[in-house]
């Protein structure tokens, strides 16, 4: 049986103008150009360049009362004088100069080169092989990791020749070719393990007493190597001290990933442009937005002439007409929205690094990490009267140049936690700490987790062992053992 009845809702939903703004603040100024450049393209009101004057003659009681004469007035009206009127356009200009005339401008150049797969492949065309030789041992290239490692076995190998390229081969025949492959450079490759790919670059070196030691230390005790159980390979071999110290410093010289020593000098490196800068003119913080990459926007004067001169032709306008100017209002529409979002964004932006600054004041004058106060974004959003989560997309991805480096805004955010005289410092104080007492270690005899927890406690730290090892961890320390040298 049906019913019918009223009822009343209460729906709270955000608009598209805070939707756009959303988004727009969760963009860093590195990617906000290409999102620029889109509006423009799908935009065609929205053009690049500063705002022009002009003059608004345009007769509003004209454009009135030619609509009314022509058309009952409805939804799709609209007053001319919002797309027309100067004062309306929002004076926002979002791009500033930071830059001096004495500054120099340096540009990142592009970088391309070879790989070392493709140094591989030169150096086999260079070998007198058959054409099938051929076509597996580029397979094999083919098959090596982006380190240099062939992670395949000789059986895969064959497996996946015979069902790939139908090539009928044998695990010997896979195996010589390996070999072959791993007396190319750079040394080391087409290794299956690090194990072996030391043993390569320790055979390509010139056989002293020293070398002899290296290759045998690798090859029959590298398990206790990588443990540092030092005494117990001196203690096997009969070797003293200082000749494992001299063994393993030739060690330590070999690169543990070949195939990256090719890429890593031609890959692009990640260029962080910042989304503040923030310089100390004597003793008094200067907070600036870096806008160097957003170009000025406007609304197209194109369009503004078109509604000009559809209000001037005084009920001489047709249909099709009629339907044009309701698009072109719709496109003004669209870009000022846009204009307006940018200017939010920015002020948003300004707005909350301008708290966190003055939250972090004796850090950011002095840079000393120890100067650190606990701070969450609950801590910065009541500042600035914000919400939590539009805090964290303002400083999702966003950097700021400061006068001793470049950093995260997250970075600047961390937990408290009370010292034994009730004093709440931040974590990140402690991690700085920590790293430094790591540093000042005597490298012989490391200090473990305990001793570590025992020094913080002398210092008024109060922290469980457990603790020590989840920072070690998370500031990338190795235990005591590993961090252990002769």
């Amino acid at each position: 049986m049906l019913k019918q009845h009223l009822q009343q809702k209460l729906h709270q939903k955000l608009s598209p103008q805070q939707i756009q703004l959303m988004k727009l603040l969760q963009v860093p100024t590195i990617a906000l150009e290409q999102r620029i450049k889109q509006e423009v393209e799908e935009n065609v009101a929205l053009e690049e360049g500063e705002e022009d004057e002009f003059e608004n003659d345009t007769n509003e009681e004209d454009f009135d009362s030619e609509t009314n004469e022509n058309e009952d007035t409805s939804d799709d009206e609209f007053d001319l004088s919002d797309y027309i009127d100067p004062d309306d356009v929002p004076d926002y200009k979002y791009e500033s100069n930071n830059r001096s005339k004495d500054d120099e401008i340096y540009e990142i150049p592009f970088v391309s080169g070879s790989s070392f797969q493709d140094l591989l492949r030169n150096q086999l065309a260079m070998r007198i092989i058959s054409d099938e030789e051929e076509e597996i041992a580029m397979f094999i290239i083919g098959n090596l990791d982006d380190s240099g490692y062939l992670r395949r076995e000789s059986i895969a190998i064959v497996d996946d020749l015979a069902f790939t390229q139908g090539i009928d081969t044998d695990e010997a025949t896979i195996e010589r070719l390996i070999t072959m492959i791993q007396k190319f450079e750079p040394v080391g490759v087409c290794a299956r393990d690090l194990q072996e790919c030391l043993i390569l670059q320790l055979n390509k070196k010139e056989e002293t007493d020293t070398i002899l030691l290296a290759k045998k230390i690798i090859t029959n005790y590298f398990d206790a190597f990588t443990k540092k159980h030092y005494s117990n390979i001196t203690k096997r071999l009969d070797i003293s001290d200082e000749e494992l110290k001299f063994a393993i410093d030739e060690i330590i010289k070999l690169n543990p990933k070949p195939g990256n020593s090719l890429s890593e000098s031609t890959a692009i490196k990640e260029h962080i442009i910042p989304d503040f800068l923030l310089s100390n003119e004597d003793g008094k913080l200067i907070l600036t937005l870096n806008g160097r990459n957003a170009p000025e926007l406007r609304i197209s004067r194109t369009y503004k002439n078109m509604l000009e001169a559809y209000s001037e032709q005084k009920g001489k306008g047709t249909k099709q007409m009629k339907e044009a100017m309701t698009y072109v209002r719709q496109k003004i529409d669209s870009a000022k929205w846009f204009i307006d979002a940018i200017r939010q964004r920015q002020n948003t932006l300004q707005s909350t690094m301008q708290a966190i600054l003055e939250y972090q004041y004796d850090y950011f004058q002095t840079g000393d990490e120890t100067k650190l106060r606990p701070m969450i974004l609950k801590d910065i959003a009541e500042i600035v009267s914000l919400d939590i989560s539009t805090i964290s997309r303002v400083v999702n991805s966003k950097y700021i140049q400061t006068p001793f480096g470049t950093f995260k805004l997250k970075t600047f955010f961390s937990e408290g936690m009370q010292t034994q005289s009730g004093e709440e410092v931040s974590t990140r104080e402690i991690k700085k700490i920590l790293h430094d007492s790591v540093d000042s270690e005597n490298k012989k005899k490391p200090l473990t987790d305990e001793k570590l927890a025992a020094l913080l406690k002398e210092k008024g730290y109060n922290i469980a062992r457990r603790t020590i090892a989840k920072y070690r961890e998370q500031l990338d320390i190795p235990v005591a053992r590993l961090r252990k040298e002769l």
